[in-house]
C-alpha cells in the first residue's frame, strides 16, 4: 500500500478524529478511503447522468430536426430527464 501525507483544515481533522473515537473507523485511513470511495461512487454515478443526459439531448434535438418539437417549461423537462434517468438505471 502506497503511504501519502497530506494537509487538512482542522474541522476536517475533527471529522476524522470523531470518526474513529465513534468506532465506526478503526483509524484515520479507513475514513479517508470511505471518503476516497464515495467520492469515485458519485463521479461514476455523475459519468452516467452525463452519459443519458447527452443521448437524451441527441434524440431530442433529432426531434426538433423532424419538427417534433414539444413545448415545454425547464421544470418539466428536468423532471423528465430525472425520471427517464432513473427508469435507465439499476
Amino acid at each position: 500500500m502506497t503511504q501519502r501525507n497530506v494537509n487538512l483544515p482542522d474541522e476536517q481533522n475533527r471529522f476524522i478524529t470523531e470518526k474513529v473515537a465513534s468506532g465506526q473507523y478503526n483509524n484515520a485511513s479507513e475514513v479517508v478511503r470511505e471518503a476516497l470511495r464515495q467520492m469515485q461512487a458519485r463521479d461514476q454515478e455523475r459519468a452516467v447522468w452525463l452519459e443519458h443526459l447527452r443521448a437524451v439531448a441527441a434524440e431530442r434535438f433529432a426531434a426538433l430536426d423532424r419538427g417534433e418539437g414539444v413545448e415545454t417549461t425547464v421544470d418539466e423537462l428536468v423532471a423528465d430527464l430525472d425520471r427517464e434517468f432513473a427508469e435507465a438505471t439499476p
